[in-house]
């Protein structure tokens, strides 16, 4: 047993909209249609993602130079197959086919708690969570989850507003109820705002009003998330600039990178923060204005998360697009692998677009809608903002606890140790040494402490000024998780000066191979 600390890490049928006697407003689109918009939002998914996989947060604060993006090649598409991007909103989306609309949190909470593909950041702690008890409409908060407010859920949340058309109240129930399994306030708004600019898609091409529309499902005021704080701003630049998409990414970026809660872009220029990477989506489709490449280009160049967010462009835009207006060089590849299955899934793109399409018809038909022979009747909703969540404590990582900070004291057998894992060399201290201790004071309301996770990890017991906090292990679950990683956290401290001690209990977690 090892405790190692780190060093530093188609077009639209029809459209009237009639008023029913029971005042409900109705819009028709055709089962061909309906269809061809699914298949465009899923192959505009994975357009994005294969174009910008190569660029994946190598360009951190900064604008990805033109000359410095891939050239597109029909063969890129198959790189779609293997994205966590796709892989884990594809196994969403067979939870709701398993277990009917109404899957619970516990529904999505067991297949992810058991699911054997690798996860990161959120995904990652969340699933650590679950398999430690935690349930799973608490394992997406702060309290398990120092990532509540990275991406992950916003890049899984495109089969929700795939089979939610015309209905975005209906997709942040959903997004509520998915979202929340890894995921807490910022981090479950992406998601919505994503599915809800998905669901206005079906029956508008005006880019600003799908994006408005995707806003009007996030918090109103006067309690407005930070997260429809920023897309305002976009809408606002835009509107200042509406030919200069860099002068608006100055923008964001000067106010609003920063405050970044994940440990690994805290103290760093990386930045996996749901709503810096959904306002480059907006960006992309704001100044794209409808031209596929543009907004693929756009949404790219941005940087930070720069496969994820041209996806998600790139879906909406697909979706506002049908699959038969996508630029005929970004599908031919897809014809040679849409009957082939995406990796960890039991669906080929061909069966994933068949699913959401039942999907779809079943939700609109539990709202009030209707299907006859060639048409899908939709009952248009209204978005309803969903309900402020707030962090008690919240506040900017300042500081992040490493094993080289001269401050710890060490008692008890460490050794300073390099490791190999994956392709990361890291330097650390690491003891197997039954009640090994080391101290460390900070002054504050919080700090985190990062270790590594190994598959000889076991158990340490953690004290905050003199009292037991928590009984943490760094076991990993799995062979291919990120190594480094939050051991522990806390963020509503006295601001005063505190003491953390660190003692090696010498006992393996569950499955880990140390010894004692």
């Amino acid at each position: 047993m090892r405790i190692v600390l780190l060093l530093g890490l188609a077009t639209l049928i029809a459209l009237p909209i009639v008023e029913a006697e029971e005042k409900q407003r109705y819009a028709k689109i055709s089962l061909a249609s309906l269809e061809d918009k699914i298949r465009g939002g899923w192959a505009g998914q994975m357009i994005g993602v294969s174009f910008g996989f190569p660029t994946e947060f190598a360009y951190q604060e900064r604008i990805i130079p033109e000359h410095e993006l891939p050239e597109w090649r029909p063969e890129m598409i198959k790189r779609a197959l293997e994205q966590d991007d796709l892989y884990v909103d594809i196994t969403f989306a067979q939870v709701m086919d398993d277990k009917g609309l109404d899957a619970s949190s516990e529904d999505f909470g067991e297949l992810f708690q058991n699911a054997r593909y690798p996860l990161w950041h959120a995904n990652l702690a969340a699933r650590r969570a679950l398999r430690r008890g935690v349930p799973a409409t608490l394992s997406g908060t702060p309290a398990y989850n120092l990532h509540a407010h990275d991406i992950d859920f916003q890049i899984e949340s495109d089969f929700i507003g795939l089979m939610s058309p015309g209905m975005p109240r209906s997709s942040n129930e959903i997004s509520l109820r998915a979202g929340r399994v890894m995921n807490y306030g910022d981090g479950i708004y992406g998601g919505m705002f994503i599915s809800a600019m998905y669901a206005d898609a079906f029956f508008s091409d005006d880019m600003e009003m799908i994006v408005r529309a995707g806003l009007s499902a996030l918090p109103a005021l006067p309690g407005k998330s930070e997260y429809a704080r920023l897309i305002e701003d976009v809408l606002g630049w835009w509107r200042e600039s509406p030919d200069d998409w860099q002068s608006t990414w100055e923008k964001i970026h000067d106010k609003w990178n920063s405050g970044e809660m994940c440990p690994e872009g805290a103290v760093k220029t990386f930045n996996i923060d749901a709503k810096i990477n959904g306002a480059y989506v907006v960006l992309g489709l704001l100044y794209g204005a409808g031209d596929f490449e543009k907004t693929m280009h756009i949404s790219t160049r941005a940087g930070q998360d720069s496969d994820c967010n041209p996806s998600s462009a790139l879906g909406i835009l697909g979706v506002v697009r049908g699959y038969r207006n996508i630029p005929g060089k970004f599908t031919i590849g897809l014809k040679d692998i849409a009957d082939s299955k995406f990796i960890y899934t039991r669906y080929s793109f061909n069966e994933i677009v068949d699913s959401s399409l039942k999907r779809a018809v079943a939700l609109s038909k539990k709202n009030g809608g209707y299907v006859d022979e060639e048409y899908v009747h939709v009952v248009l909703q209204e978005a309803v903002p969903a309900e402020l969540q707030t962090w008690k404590g919240q506040g900017v990582v300042s500081e992040i606890l490493l094993y080289d900070d001269p401050r710890w004291q060490w008692r008890g057998n460490w050794r300073h140790e390099t490791m190999r894992i994956w392709r990361y060399e890291h330097i650390s201290k690491t003891s197997s040494t039954l009640g090994a201790e080391a101290t460390i004071s900070f002054v504050g309301t919080g700090a985190v402490l990062k270790g590594i996770l190994l598959p000889d990890g076991g158990l340490l017991d953690i004290y905050l000024d003199g009292e037991l906090s928590r009984t943490v292990d760094v076991y990993p679950d799995e062979p291919n998780a990120k190594p480094e990683e939050s051991i522990w956290h806390h963020f509503d401290l006295e601001d005063k000066r505190h003491t953390l001690r660190l003692k090696v209990r010498g006992e393996p977690y569950r499955e880990s191979t140390g010894g004692y």
